[in-house]
């Protein structure tokens, strides 16, 4: 059998091994937890609303091609129907009239950045410029700064949320995509649509995507006979006095009267794509 020795100096050895060994332990714990405990920022995906209250926007995001605007603008008309196109800056520069036409059909005009870049890999100050250039641009067409921002391929982080939100704009997401730039079948289209759709719903399309505009009227007048307003993004969504939930929907204070909003420690993982 050994027999070990424990010495003055052997002892102060472990000890210090043991101090070494719980530091270690306690400075990871609390990484761990400053990280878990850390705000997730989300923009808004969709805003609550009751099973009644139905209300819901269609988007559009425009940024590789033009084929389908007239079209689509003509489809809108005839069901007098508002919607939100969120627009590059370079489509901006390639398609002056068609950005005038969608404002003067009563459509809004908003801002899908200038060049089209994954926003999470920028800095802060090209953020601002991506988002301000593009809204330069729209402005001097319609005569309106936006104030929606959608992050190109659906791209975004909490740094993105947070310095859109220092310069005046609400960054929007969606609930229902539409696969549409997959060039799925218009009844795909609208199988998926249709199937997902509840009050309070943003639904994304593309507006040259190759068969959205066959696909609009059938998911419009289903919407309508079911009930549906369909009002642009701007008038969906609450401008203030609102909190997120961790799936991104928008829900008003007065919702959580009486307790505290407790926030939720997920991660809630970006939908990248083309849009």
């Amino acid at each position: 059998m050994k027999i070990f020795v424990v010495t003055k100096k052997t002892g102060l050895a472990c000890l210090l091994i043991l101090l070494i060994m719980f530091s270690f332990i306690y400075i990871g714990r609390n990484e761990i937890m400053a990280v878990s405990g850390a705000k997730r920022e989300l923009p808004i995906y969709n805003v609550q609303k009751a099973e009644n209250d139905k209300i819901v926007a269609l988007s559009f995001d425009a940024a590789w091609g033009n084929e389908d605007t007239g079209k689509l603008i003509e489809i809108m008309n005839k069901y007098n129907v508002k919607t939100t196109f969120f627009v590059v800056g370079g489509w901006v520069d390639k398609f002056p009239e068609s950005v005038k036409q969608l404002s003067d059909a009563g459509h809004e005009i908003m801002n899908h950045s200038d060049t089209h870049p994954h926003m999470t890999q920028i800095s802060v100050e090209k953020m601002k410029e991506e988002v301000e250039n593009c809204s330069e641009k729209i402005k001097k067409i319609t005569g309106v700064k936006p104030n929606l921002f959608r992050a190109p391929y659906g791209d975004y982080d909490n740094k993105v949320i947070t310095t859109l939100r220092d310069i005046g704009y609400y960054t929007i997401q969606w609930d229902v995509d539409s696969l549409d730039w997959k060039d799925l079948s218009a009844s795909e289209i609208c199988d998926r649509v249709l199937k997902r759709v509840k009050p309070g719903s943003i639904v994304l399309f593309h507006n040259a995507a190759l068969h959205t505009p066959e696909a609009l009227p059938t998911i419009i007048e289903t919407l309508q006979k079911d009930g549906y307003k369909i009002v642009p993004v701007s008038e969906l969504i609450l401008k203030d006095n609102y909190t997120i939930d961790n799936a991104g929907m928008q829900e008003p204070l007065d919702a959580k009267e009486g307790s505290e909003k407790t926030e939720t420690k997920e991660t809630f993982l970006p939908i990248l794509q083309r849009g």
